[in-house]
């Protein structure tokens, strides 16, 4: 498997592209830590059988609006091969997006539970589960090509994207800039609520970056985000994109 900076831009479609990014082995160290957890699993989930691979992104190839976190969950998507799908945070975000009419159920528990998004894809800037949730920079920049190509390739239909968190927010500026978006100097700083429009060198639709807390358990039970503040972004979003 060649790296994803080579292996990325060979992608011509987003099919072609998820496939790829299955069979990354790129960074021998969320390879390890991502096919350990598979193999010893946690208990609640000891009779099934996780996907342990890098995930994909998740919705439609001609997406108006475009979900960015941060990466896969060692025993979330980790496991079900689908982002955001099989823990909390992605409870949280599912019926949210259920709630404001961008997916067609509430729960997502698996990657084939029949759940589908309306205009709306999921993905993140790192594609595997890595130790503590936390990548390593070098980890972060190796992959980045995967998002750059994914971007490239929702561009025609892509108006806007909610960034979950500061680490999305910071890995996507550089994906945006290098698939043809132009970011504002200083460029644009995290923060919950903030909308940021970015003109694109090639199509005169601007792309539009919407700022929300995370989706992480710590901030879901404090009340740092709470649904109704999720549902908030992601209506705007929903307005940016002119989706009805």
């Amino acid at each position: 498997m060649s790296l994803p900076i080579a292996a990325a831009p060979e992608a011509a479609t987003l099919a072609a592209l998820d496939d790829r990014i299955c069979e990354c082995r790129a960074c021998p160290r969320l390879v390890d830590w991502r096919e350990e957890v598979a193999r010893t699993k946690r208990a609640a989930f000891a009779e099934q059988t996780y996907w342990g691979r890098a995930v994909p992104g998740f919705g439609p190839a001609d997406a108006r609006i475009a979900i960015v976190g941060l990466a896969p969950a060692a025993h979330g998507a980790n496991r079900t091969g689908r982002m955001f799908t099989g823990d909390r945070s992605g409870d949280v975000l599912y019926q949210a997006l259920y709630d404001v009419g961008l997916a067609t159920q509430a729960t997502a528990t698996w990657a084939g539970d029949g759940l589908k998004l309306h205009a709306t894809r999921v993905t993140a800037p790192v594609h595997c589960a890595p130790p503590a949730n936390r990548p390593t920079p070098t980890e972060r920049d190796t992959c980045r090509p995967w998002l750059v190509r994914e971007l490239q390739l929702l561009t025609p239909t892509l108006r806007a994207i909610v960034v979950l968190g500061g680490y999305g927010w910071q890995a996507l500026l550089p994906a945006l800039d290098q698939a043809g978006w132009q970011l504002p100097r200083p460029r644009p700083r995290f923060a919950h609520g903030t909308r940021v429009a970015l003109p694109s060198r090639d199509v005169a639709t601007p792309l539009v970056l919407h700022g929300c807390y995370h989706v992480s358990q710590r901030n879901t039970q404090t009340g740092t985000l709470t649904p109704a503040m999720l549902r908030t972004v992601l209506a705007e979003a929903k307005a940016s994109a002119e989706l009805a």
